[in-house]
This record gives C-alpha cells, sequence and structure tokens, in this order.
C-alpha cells in the first residue's frame, strides 16, 4: 500500500521507506527534499541514482550499468554524439530568438512537416508538452468559440493549470475542468464478445458532447494520447479512433493528437500514432523526445486553425524553437532517418511482444501483451478469467528489476501494465537481457 504522499504517483518512491536505504542515500534524499520540496518524486522503492548516460544505458556512481526499458525522452538514445555535437557548435555560434531570422529554423520546420499529411501545413513551437497542449488548446477553443474539451478517462496531458484540467490521471486532488469531460478508453483486452470498441468509444463520445450542450456548454474538441499510453497502452485494433473522431468533426470539434509519446517513430511502421488509425488529425502536439530532452516542443495545424488566432492574439513563446534547441531537433530527425530507425522500431518491437508473450505461456498473471513498435505493455491480471488488474503484483515486477538493473515502469489506472518504451535504438541483445530478467523476476516472485 502506498502512502498518501505517493498515492498519485505509481512507482513512486515512498519516504516513509527511507531507513530501509543506505546513509548516504539518505542523506542525498534530505538534501534533495530540503530545496526541492515535497512536489518533487522519485521513482521505484529503492531510488535510482546516475551520474551517466550512453545509448541505452545509465550508470549509478559505483560505475554500475543499468539498462533502459522506460525513458522516451532521449528517444535516440542517452549522449547521442550527432545530438551532444549540434547542440555543442550550435551553443558556441548564436543561440537567439525566433524574432530574428534564421535558416535553420525554416529548413527544419520544411522537414519536419514533410512527415506529417499535407493537410498539416503550420508548425508553432513551445519549450514543453505541456506548454504545446496549452497552446492547441487555446487555438481550438478560439476557432470553435467553445470551450468544451474530452479527453480519455485516465488521461495525462501535462502540467500548465490550464493542462492539468484535462489530465484526469493527476488524481483527486487535482480536479477536471469544469467544461472537460472524460471517456472510457477503448481496452479491447477487456472488451464484451463481439463488442466493436470503436462504436463504443464514438458512442461515448457523443454522449459526452450532447452532455456539454444539455448543460450550455459549447464543444471544442477532444485530445488523446495516440497509444493512450496513460490508461494502459491500448493499441488495438488500428482504426478505432475513426468513428469518434468523425463524432468530433460533425459536432463542430477539432481533434488534436496527443504525439508528445508515441510520436517520432516510436510506433514502428510511421512517425506518428495517429497514422496507425488512419486518421488525420486537425493538430498534433509534440514533446521533449523531438529534441532529445532538450527544452523544444510544438503544435502542427491545418492552416485554417491558426489563420484569424494568428491575427488577433498575440502569442510568443520567447525561446521556444531557440537556435540551439532547434539544432538538437535537426539532429533528432537526421538520426531517425539515417540510423533506420522506424525500421529498428518495428523489428525490436515484434521480437520483444513475442518474447513476452512466450514468457506469459508460462507466467498467466501476464494476462495480454499489446504493442505498437517501440512501445509495449503487459497487463497483469489476478485471475486470467476474470481480467482483473493487478497493479501491486506490477508495481513488484516494476521494483525486482530495478534491483535487477532493468529500468522500466507501469501504466493504467492501478498501475497493472508494465509500460515498456525504451529509447529507439534499442537492439534485439537489449531486449534479450530484458527478456531474461523479466522472465527470472516472474519464476523468483511466483
Amino acid at each position: 500500500m502506498m502512502s498518501s504522499a505517493t498515492a498519485y504517483m505509481i512507482n513512486g518512491f515512498d519516504p516513509a521507506r527511507a531507513g530501509e536505504l543506505t546513509e548516504a542515500e539518505q542523506h542525498l534524499i534530505a538534501r534533495r527534499q530540503k530545496v526541492l520540496g515535497p512536489s518533487y518524486k522519485l521513482f521505484y522503492q529503492h531510488p535510482a541514482h546516475f551520474v551517466r548516460g550512453e545509448g541505452v544505458w545509465l550508470y549509478d556512481p559505483d560505475g554500475n550499468a543499468y539498462l533502459d526499458v522506460y525513458n522516451n525522452v532521449p528517444s535516440v538514445g542517452h549522449s547521442h554524439p550527432r545530438v551532444v555535437e549540434a547542440v555543442a557548435k550550435q551553443a558556441a555560434t548564436l543561440n537567439t530568438h525566433t524574432r530574428y531570422l534564421h535558416e535553420g529554423i525554416v529548413a527544419y520546420s520544411t522537414q519536419l512537416l514533410a512527415t506529417y499529411p499535407d493537410e498539416l501545413e503550420h508548425v508553432m513551437y513551445t519549450c514543453t508538452g505541456s506548454e504545446a497542449v496549452d497552446l492547441a488548446l487555446r487555438i481550438a477553443r478560439f476557432h470553435t468559440k467553445g470551450t468544451g474539451i474530452i479527453v480519455s478517462a485516465n488521461a495525462y496531458h501535462g502540467l500548465t493549470s490550464a493542462v492539468v484540467e484535462i489530465s484526469p490521471s493527476m488524481g483527486p486532488n487535482v480536479p477536471l475542468g469544469r467544461h472537460v469531460y472524460a471517456v472510457p478508453a477503448p481496452d479491447q483486452y477487456r472488451a464484451k464478445e463481439g463488442e466493436d470498441i470503436g462504436e463504443t468509444f464514438a458512442a461515448d463520445v457523443d454522449a459526452a458532447i450532447k452532455d456539454m450542450q444539455r448543460h450550455g456548454i459549447r464543444f471544442a474538441g477532444m485530445i488523446t494520447d495516440m497509444i493512450l499510453s496513460t490508461d494502459g497502452i491500448l493499441t488495438e485494433p488500428r482504426g478505432f479512433f475513426k468513428k469518434a473522431v468523425e463524432v468530433v468533426r460533425a459536432a463542430g470539434g477539432v481533434f488534436i493528437a496527443d504525439e508528445v509519446q508515441p510520436g517520432f517513430g516510436r510506433t514502428g511502421e510511421n512517425m506518428w500514432g495517429f497514422q496507425r488509425h488512419g486518421i488525420v488529425p486537425d493538430m498534433a502536439v509534440m514533446g521533449k523526445p523531438m529534441g532529445n530532452g532538450m527544452p523544444i516542443a510544438g503544435v502542427v495545424m491545418k492552416p485554417e486553425l491558426v489563420a484569424e488566432f494568428g491575427q488577433k492574439v498575440r502569442y510568443f513563446n520567447t525561446f521556444g524553437a531557440n537556435t540551439v534547441c532547434i539544432a538538437a531537433a535537426q539532429a533528432v530527425l537526421d538520426v531517425i532517418n539515417d540510423e533506420g530507425l522506424l525500421a529498428n522500431s518495428v523489428t525490436v518491437g515484434r521480437y520483444m511482444h513475442e518474447g513476452i508473450e512466450r514468457i506469459a505461456e508460462r507466467h498467466p498473471r501476464i494476462g495480454d501483451v499489446r504493442s505498437a513498435g517501440l512501445f509495449l505493455g503487459a497487463d497483469f491480471v489476478k485471475d486470467p478469467t476474470t481480467k482483473e488488474p493487478d497493479g501491486e503484483y506490477a508495481l513488484r515486477v516494476v521494483n525486482r528489476l530495478r534491483d535487477k538493473r532493468v529500468l522500466i515502469s507501469a501504466s493504467g489506472r492501478v498501475g497493472n501494465v508494465l509500460k515498456i518504451r525504451p529509447p529507439l535504438p534499442f537492439k534485439t541483445s537489449d531486449a534479450d537481457v530484458f527478456l531474461n530478467r523479466l522472465e527470472e523476476t516472474l519464476d523468483e516472485l511466483g
């Protein structure tokens, strides 16, 4: 059972257990808490301490290597030399904002937009994914003159005051906005026999819109993470978003694809998560994976959404898309293309999926395995017949893997889904390390 200090952060360290740590660890945690305050949480029952990263590995002060199977922000790997070089070179040359002409932002934006459908012609930049979502909401509400927003039931979209109001996963102490409606996420694994989850999802969205209208709320749009990562990593069947998006547009709303986690080749065959579902969003938001952790994010949109907004609303972001961050983003895009990371995401993701399924044959506590490229979920259940989620067991797995120097975390409302999301250069040899230690862990836990 988690204490109140960690009640609304899956896989959070419980400060009440600090006495189980070494004296040096306790001292560092105490110093950290003194200067950062209580809001800054740590992962794992035994917090990890790192001093260096390289590729898919992180290293502690004693030089021990930990396999990173979780961090999507360093999308092309920790300390990728091409990103490091691009940042250092640009920082030594010029770092300034977008109100001066510069070739870098134009060249990068042209290449970035070429990865999107033709309908999405403009990009606006921010420093974080939270800011990008905030901007997308502003544009959607200005364009539609509405205020009502639909999200999935356990969504997380960011941390600004406007964006936490559309993030149900933040828990009951962070209430939803008065004009925000949460609908159940489509879960094929737990669907009724013969149920079309796309139809069900569309019906739930339609009901939410009608309820808004009944209460005098004008509908603005829907935003969803295109892999529903905090709802449990829900990937199948492809296309289940289509009918809900049709409902959104029929009601005069806009559809915003949150690509912070599934974007930039994470889901494998395509650059963007929405492409798996055969839809074109009105806007798409991106976050720090676009710069391998550098503070750059953005919103891509259809021109008609921003035409009036751009003329009538003064928007600026002083250091969004500064020249150093653009250089990092350009390097990331180049690495994804030059190193074949989309194809790698497909190949290694399939290898991991099949490996987890083999393990599940011996360990039925893994009720379902879901994936799209290098984004996988292993759904732990108390009983494969009832499919009742087992968050407590999943978190035991997470923490036992940490003890075996494999970094992972969990997803879902009760943390029952192992969240598997390694850097994109992950190899089958890295996957073997993870799969072997996962199987060892399940054998030990019984």
